[in-house]
């Protein structure tokens, strides 16, 4: 029996219609009307009522029929596998005929929904509408062709793979069927059109299907072709298509390499902006491509010319709007910028931040600040090449002294900032000319002048503080020091910005150097706290972090702490538990916490207290955020939790007596067993630092917080690259656990992109267990074995770990076989190579004496368990360029003894002709072998 057709009621088109059009004005309730479209959604035919008003309501407006289409395709995107089968075949049915409407604006929206149910469906699942797609593309009809077009670029942008596969019911694969008439589109005389193929047609560029490798001649001369369009969007795919080309398929440029260039630095000079932008790319991409810089030499005198003639700010950009920024006028709400806590992570290397430098004052990619980032890559490539073309014009924009020239001079300035570090050795002759050029530059009438001069004098940070010790450096370092203070208190609201973030960098590379300085430095940095904003109070909180980091106990003195602290502690009690500004706060106290160390005594029990009121009030929160009176937001915890580990880090013993009267036991097991990483990251870190500070605060819950930290290396291990098979077994030579057992507790492996955001959790778990390790002793033997067989195969891993994961393993694993030395010892076949690797990369400190011990006492209990390793154990050893603990020293040179009996003769001469012959001397000398 035929399913019967579907027909509207007329009633129910103009409700729905009436409801749309209400919707768009801007005075109704939006609410109620969105309640009552919801309403008519339960009805199992909604969608196909809009599918009705899109495609054939032709006596209501473009706008309605619009918005019922818009609103189709968000239903159509959440809920298409529900409607049912004998609808979704009428939606697709009607929108066939109208990728050719008359109306352009019908065939943008009917193309969008196409698209989204092509995404439900996949190609196998409508292959009526590619067929339907080449009728169209062949019709000569515009609107046909143009309709298809559309929705033909909409599919590819969302899975150009996938048309690259057979498909039931088609002749050939949807990509052979149509690229070869997306070429042919190239030479038509509708400027849409062209734009049309081109942009789809670079969709494929990346997946390279064998329709476009074997067409790959025509392309490329079909772009040559559209290189001088008339229409500025062609221009711009012609662009795009060629940096995207070099960036992933360069091998097809080769032989057009000198044009491309002499292209697209012709193009870097477009009339139409974009144009320029897109091709600006290009510099980038050819030095990250890794071309023979011969293919570009010749061309960088006039290549360097139109980056510098582009670093100028245009008329309409909008940094110039917000030029004259005011001190005095209020913060917008877009100005506070959404603000993302890092984690602490623990341990050798730890502070992994990335650098967030070049934010350069400018909210949005433009021609500008791509040309800075050309010319930056560009000096990191070619090196002091460079600077004969660009300093005669760099010093030809500085000597313009007509405030109408400000623009160029700004842009010189921004261009000795680029180059600073590519061609440093050039330039390190001439720093105190350029450090003298740039410092009055920092009293200029224009904001921007002073704002990027702030910036280019902190990309010489390293070099104005190495030349300290030279004659007349430490005058040329407070002239850049004082500077920055100055405009710190500038009155523009940009330049507070750009200084503050400047000086912060000066004061990472200064380090002790800025002792002497310290009172002048913190008057000017709290005199700014009274003045900033919530926005630019925010860098001001880093800049004052970064200067404890950098000046240590050096800040614990009474006269420094007057000026520091009040100011921080009033603010401190002025915001409320949900003020989100505390964020950056919590932050600095940390840095000032962990310089300050016993020093910071008098300050500690309001901010413990604190922290603690804070985290409860999440965890509730997080359950019922209507009991605790604020939404639920886990960077309070993230924060609060990182601000007691500097505390724990700063006090060490003294915190002591604020955990015994708190509940942070309780709660922190709480944090290590979240399900945000970034909780459980910052709860495991603190889990070490209170170890280290007072274990005995962690009973009576220490096996549990040994089981959630080792849980987190389980998690990591199972998706290192391990194949868990259904029998348990795995790719790694070592398994003392049945694998199976833990996939079991776990889930088993996780998804690849979670890997990333687990490796700090892991590398904080790993170093948390270290230090329960060394101060529990034999308490931790429950977890020992589960956590070396997490910890092998990341010594083993040919992948490329994170390199502080690596070394906490290595000295994790050590603290073990001290520890446990019975437990351990008998594995030790398995990991030895892989473990000595390791330890010959970690800095001497108490941490890598912690894991030689556990070296030699394995060594002692299981001599043969390390004799297949006796080299890479020996290059381990000679790692050490100091060894401060006598008793140490004593152990391993009672090793290399031990060995010297056991492969006494021929074996022990060969093992010694084995090693280098320096580490062979040092050995000798050192321990007597």
């Amino acid at each position: 029996m035929a399913t019967p057709v579907w027909h509207p009621q007329e009633e129910g088109v103009k409700e729905i219609c009436g409801l749309l059009q209400e919707f768009r004005q801007p005075s109704v309730d939006q609410t109620r009307i969105w309640q009552q479209l919801q309403r008519c959604s339960q009805f199992p035919d909604f969608n196909n009522y809009l599918t009705f008003i899109l495609c054939r309501a032709e006596g209501h407006s473009v706008e309605v029929r619009q918005a019922a289409g818009l609103l189709l395709k968000n239903n159509l995107k959440t809920n298409y596998q529900a409607i049912a089968p004998a609808y979704q075949h009428y939606i697709k049915a009607e929108l066939l005929p109208c990728l050719g409407s008359s109306d352009r604006n019908i065939r943008a929206t009917v193309g969008t929904v196409i698209s989204v149910v092509v995404q439900q469906v996949h190609v196998q699942g409508w292959p009526e509408i590619f067929q339907a797609i080449a009728q169209c593309l062949d019709s000569n009809d515009y609107n046909h062709m143009e309709g298809a077009l559309d929705a033909l670029s909409k599919i590819c942008e969302d899975m150009p793979v996938e048309l690259d596969s057979d498909v039931p019911g088609l002749s050939d694969r949807p990509v052979n069927v149509f690229l070869p008439r997306l070429l042919q589109f190239f030479s038509s005389q509708h400027a849409t059109l062209r734009k049309l193929a081109l942009g789809t047609v670079n969709q494929f560029i990346v997946s390279l299907p064998t329709a476009l490798f074997i067409n790959m001649d025509n392309y490329l001369q079909g772009l040559f072709s559209l290189a001088d369009d008339p229409a500025p969007e062609v221009r711009k795919l012609v662009c795009a298509a060629l940096v995207e080309l070099l960036e992933v398929q360069p091998n097809f440029l080769q032989p057009h390499m000198r044009n491309v260039i002499e292209y697209m630095l012709q193009a870097n000079q477009d009339a139409d902006e974009e144009v320029a932008l897109e091709s600006c790319e290009f510099w980038s991409a050819f030095c990250e491509a890794r071309c023979s810089p011969d293919l570009l030499r010749e061309f960088l005198p006039r290549l360097i010319t139109v980056l510098l003639t582009n670093m100028a700010y245009a008329d309409d950009d909008e940094a110039l709007v917000d030029a004259d920024d005011d001190e005095n006028g209020p913060d917008r709400d877009q100005d506070l910028k959404p603000r993302f806590h890092q984690s602490r992570v623990h341990g050798a290397d730890g502070n992994n931040e990335e650098d967030e430098e070049d934010d350069d004052i400018i909210n949005s990619w433009n021609l500008r600040k791509c040309s800075a980032a050309g010319l930056d890559i560009l000096s990191t490539v070619f090196g002091d090449e460079l600077l004969p073309v660009l300093m005669p014009l760099v010093q030809a924009n500085l000597s313009q002294p007509t405030d109408a020239a400000w623009k160029q001079r700004e842009a010189a300035v921004l261009a000795l900032g680029a180059v600073a570090e590519g061609c440093i050795n050039g330039l390190l002759p001439h720093l105190t000319q350029i450090v003298a050029f740039l410092v009055p530059l920092l009293e200029d009438k224009r904001p921007l002048v002073r704002s990027i001069t702030c910036w280019t004098l902190s990309r010489y940070s390293k070099w104005i503080v190495q030349a300290v010790g030279h004659p007349d450096g430490h005058a040329q370092f407070d002239k850049v020091l004082t500077g920055l203070l100055r405009r710190i208190l500038d009155s523009n609201k940009r330049v507070q910005e750009a200084a503050c973030s400047a000086f912060a960098t000066l004061e990472e590379e200064a380090a002790e150097e800025l002792a002497p300085r310290l009172e002048l430095i913190l008057q000017h940095l709290m005199f700014a706290f009274g003045k900033y904003q919530r926005r630019n109070l925010r860098i001001l909180y880093d800049a004052i972090g970064t200067l404890a980091d950098a000046v240590g106990s050096e800040l614990n003195e009474v006269k420094y702490l007057e000026i520091l602290m009040p100011p921080l502690i009033n603010k401190w009690q002025q915001l409320p538990d949900s003020d989100k500004d505390l964020f950056p706060l919590l932050e600095c106290f940390t840095s000032i916490a962990q310089a300050l160390g016993p020093g910071f005594t008098h300050y500690a029990e309001p901010v413990f207290v604190r922290c603690i009121n804070l985290i409860r009030t999440q965890e509730v929160a997080k359950a019922d955020p209507a009991r605790a009176g604020v939404a639920y937001d886990k960077e309070f915890i993230v924060c609060s939790l990182d601000l007691l580990s500097g505390l724990a880090e700063g006090l060490g013993s003294s915190i002591e007596s604020l955990v015994s009267r708190s509940d942070l036991r309780d709660l922190l097991l709480q944090c290590c067993a979240d399900d945000a990483a970034d909780v459980r990251q910052s709860a495991l870190a603190l889990l070490g630092d209170l170890a280290k500070a007072c274990a005995v605060h962690l009973q009576p819950h220490l096996p549990d917080f040994l089981n959630l930290a080792a849980k987190q290396l389980v998690k990591y291990r199972l998706h290192l690259g391990q194949n868990v098979t259904k029998q348990g077994c795995c790719s790694s030579s070592y398994c003392p656990l049945p694998l199976i057992l833990l996939c079991g507790l776990f889930g088993g492996a996780q998804q690849g992109s979670e890997v990333k955001d687990n490796v700090s959790v892991a590398n904080n778990a790993c170093w948390a267990i270290g230090e329960v390790a060394v101060k529990v002793r034999q308490e931790i033997s429950p977890v020992v074995m589960n956590v070396i067989t997490c910890l092998v195969p990341i010594l083993t891993s040919s992948e490329g770990l994170n390199k502080s994961l690596l070394e906490n393993s290595a000295i994790t694993l050590g603290r073990l076989g001290w520890v446990c030395p019975e437990l351990v010892a008998p594995h030790m076949d398995h990991f030895m190579l892989a473990w000595c690797h390791a330890l010959r990369s970690i800095r001497d400190d108490v941490e890598k004496e912690d894991a030689f011990r556990g070296l030699c006492a394995m060594v002692r209990l299981n001599p043969g368990g390390a004799v297949s390793a006796f080299v890479p154990m020996c290059e381990a050893i000679g790692s050490w360029h100091e060894i401060r603990s006598p008793d140490l020293r004593s152990e391993i040179a009672q090793v290399l003894h031990g060995y010297k009996q056991l492969l006494s003769g021929v074996t022990w001469d060969q093992c010694m002709a084995a090693l280098d012959p320096p580490l062979r001397e040092k050995l000798i000398k050192k321990y007597q072998i």
